[in-house]
């Protein structure tokens, strides 16, 4: 009786001070692999329900600039071009204005730039339909690239229950990617806000884009707030929401099913912070491409808290070509359930989207800092986590943090090459090719260690 108290307490040690030494070893992670990031929550939670609504309950000081006033049919075949242009410059220069679109009705709108700046307070209200000519031959060639283009603002706000349709199908049918034989040719962005800042889009529907649905460029303090994007699953290159060359940008509460990313994120952008994002189908939540054409890339300080991923291609990937250089740090994925998810978790420094082969080279984009802390949830591949990186410039500081992937059918695995890290709390599948040979963290978890046996 005596032996069987002495091992039962001998295993409670054992216990408590694996907690101890775990807890530990987090607190050495968050100190030496990840800079601090500020709390998100003030950010994330601000009430925008008055700002939403301002437009009609405060109409006394509203000047309401109504495209049907302009000669806009609204039917969804007469061309409202002019009559978007004459109203934009109207709701542009005056103050505290409402650039109205009405609810049911539907506007053809060709390829247009709406430049700023405009004077204070402006609100665009999208209620009814933008639709684009779905004809590619019937496009404009001097703006083959974008769509909807919004530059040069700020403090403006894009919100209601309105469409932004792209009418893509003939553009996908066109696409090198629906069809080999076919030129690989660009198509349009949707809708682009480009070099401005103190922007908010709340409420708004994309779908059907040619190429990407929402692409926010060069610009600064984006929150985008309860943004829907649908596109079929087999739409080239019609990425959800692009982010490039972007800093302090908010994505919350936005459910996006795309043929492509629903959130990429690429060169020159840093603090982006995304909470409650569903995403499905598409090819998952990516940082990258970078570093295509010996290109620098460099992507900083990422947060993704709270996510859904469905059916996806990908789950969360980070992506950069060979011969690439820059870098892609302080990067935390955290609270995200995947189910039927294709490479769940992936780093891949070979990217290659190409009709060609690509060259092996040796130079590469950097990546570090990476945090995956509970993500959970069934891959459709057999690699459950894949950390394919470059043999010269090596993938470092990825950790794994209570990271459970089960295969549906057979077993899971982990493929690591040229990638060390940490395992800092329970991981299935195993990860041990992971484990760091960093000296510096070693010698701080073997310090960890020798107090805890002290």
């Amino acid at each position: 009786m005596a032996k069987t108290k002495i091992l039962f307490i001998l295993f409670l040690v054992f216990l408590l001070e694996s907690l101890v030494s775990a807890h530990e070893k987090k607190n050495i992670l968050e100190e030496e692999i990840l800079p601090e990031f500020e709390d998100f929550d003030d950010i994330y939670n601000e009430d925008e329900d008055e700002l939403f609504d301002l437009w009609k309950h405060g109409r006394g000081n509203k000047v309401l600039v109504n495209v049907d006033s302009f000669g806009a049919a609204g039917d969804g075949t007469s061309d409202d071009t002019k009559a978007f242009e004459d109203a934009w410059k109207q709701a542009c220069s005056k103050r505290r204005s409402v650039f109205l679109v009405p609810s049911r009705r539907t506007y053809l709108v060709n390829a247009t730039r709406f430049n700023g700046p405009c004077d204070n307070g402006l609100i665009i209200q999208v209620e009814g339909t933008i639709v684009a000519p779905s004809d590619p031959d019937n496009w404009d060639p001097k703006s083959t690239k974008a769509w909807l283009v919004f530059t040069n603002l700020t403090g403006v706000t894009f919100q209601g229950n309105g469409i932004i349709d792209g009418a893509g199908s003939k553009w996908w049918e066109a696409s090198c990617k629906k069809n080999k034989s076919n030129p690989c040719k660009s198509a349009p962005r949707a809708l682009t806000i480009d070099s401005s800042s103190g922007i908010r889009v709340k409420g708004l529907t994309f779908q059907n884009g040619q190429q990407m649905h929402f692409v926010i460029s060069r610009s600064d303090s984006v929150r985008v707030n309860g943004v829907k994007v649908s596109s079929p699953g087999d739409s080239p290159n019609t990425d959800g929401i692009h982010i490039s060359e972007s800093t302090n940008i908010v994505l919350q509460d936005c459910k996006i099913g795309t043929g492509d990313d629903c959130v990429s994120i690429v060169n020159a952008s840093s603090n982006i912070k995304m909470k409650k994002i569903y995403c499905g189908p598409g090819h998952g939540i990516s940082i990258g491409s970078l570093g295509k054409d010996d290109s620098i890339g460099i992507v900083n300080r990422v947060v993704l808290d709270t996510a859904f991923l469905t059916g996806t291609a990908n789950g969360l990937r980070i992506k950069t070509w060979q011969g690439g250089a820059g870098y892609v740090r302080a990067v935390r994925f955290q609270n995200v359930q995947m189910e039927d998810v294709s490479n769940p978790i992936i780093i891949d420094q070979f990217y290659c989207d190409s009709q060609k082969p690509c060259q092996n080279q040796t130079s590469a984009v950097e990546i570090s800092g990476v945090l995956y802390r509970n993500v959970t949830g069934t891959t459709k591949s057999k690699k459950a986590m894949k950390f394919a990186c470059s043999d010269t410039v090596p993938c470092s500081h990825i950790t794994l943090d209570n990271v459970n992937l089960e295969a549906r059918d057979g077993t899971a695995e982990v493929y690591c090459n040229s990638a060390t890290g940490i395992i800092a709390g329970y991981v299935h599948p195993e990860a041990e090719c992971l484990n760091s040979n960093d000296k510096k963290i070693e010698q701080k978890i073997e310090e960890c260690n020798v107090h805890n046996e002290l």
